[in-house]
């Protein structure tokens, strides 16, 4: 072998090294559609799933927090005290076990959530509203008179009272998480909105259905 053509492979060997290793540093994040097959997008709750254009960027990357990602936090942590308020109440004033399931589902979903809204504001600078009652109105939130009425039920009317009450509270967190996918920026509070509306989109056609089989309602 000549010592041009040991040149040539091993200019070659090099190349193909040095290809390889770049591909393997690359960093992940949001890649662009090629013309390979088609990339179906996911839509927001509610609408449906399109199809990527060609050169689109689409993945997880991170971009600045907004005023609604902000306001998304600092609303649902009030929203999710008041239910672990309301769910708190059930252990001593009902013996219906799918009742108790959902109050014991709701406080194991929410209280985790609402320890991670509050890291999120704090790392922010946010102060974390105190207590839920300046919650924001208007998203299904309880009454001072209808807490107290549901303190003072018990057994089946407390039962009644108590899907009621977080059927319409639920409702008003899926306006919430509806708002954070339409406007909200940040990844982590638009991947905590999805779980809400799924999560909570699911536990009120339970407690509907649980409703409608309860005597009296």
């Amino acid at each position: 072998m000549s010592a041009r053509s040991r040149f040539v492979r091993a200019l070659v060997a090099i190349m193909a090294i040095l290809a390889v290793t770049a591909c393997a540093e690359r960093p992940e994040g949001p890649s662009a559609v090629g013309t390979g097959a088609p990339v179906i997008v996911p839509g927001e709750p509610g609408a449906p799933a399109r199809t990527a254009t060609p050169g689109e960027h689409v993945g997880q990357a991170d971009r600045e927090p907004g005023a609604a990602d902000v306001r998304f936090a600092e609303g649902m942590i009030p929203h999710h005290r008041q239910a672990l308020e309301m769910t708190a109440l059930v252990a001593e004033r009902t013996g219906n076990a799918t009742v108790r399931g959902f109050a014991a589902q709701i406080a194991a979903a929410q209280q985790p959530e609402i320890s991670v809204m509050t890291g999120w504001l704090a790392d922010l600078g946010r102060s974390v509203p105190a207590g839920h009652e300046h919650g924001p109105a208007g998203y299904g939130m309880a009454s001072l008179e209808e807490m107290n009425a549901l303190r003072a039920a018990r057994a089946a009317a407390f039962d009644r009272l108590f899907l009621r009450l977080m059927i319409r509270h639920h409702e008003g967190a899926l306006r919430m998480a509806r708002e954070q996918l339409s406007a909200g920026r940040d990844v982590g509070m638009r991947r905590m909105a999805r779980d809400v509306y799924a999560g909570q989109n699911v536990e009120i056609a339970r407690m509907r259905r649980t409703l409608e089989a309860l005597p009296g309602a």
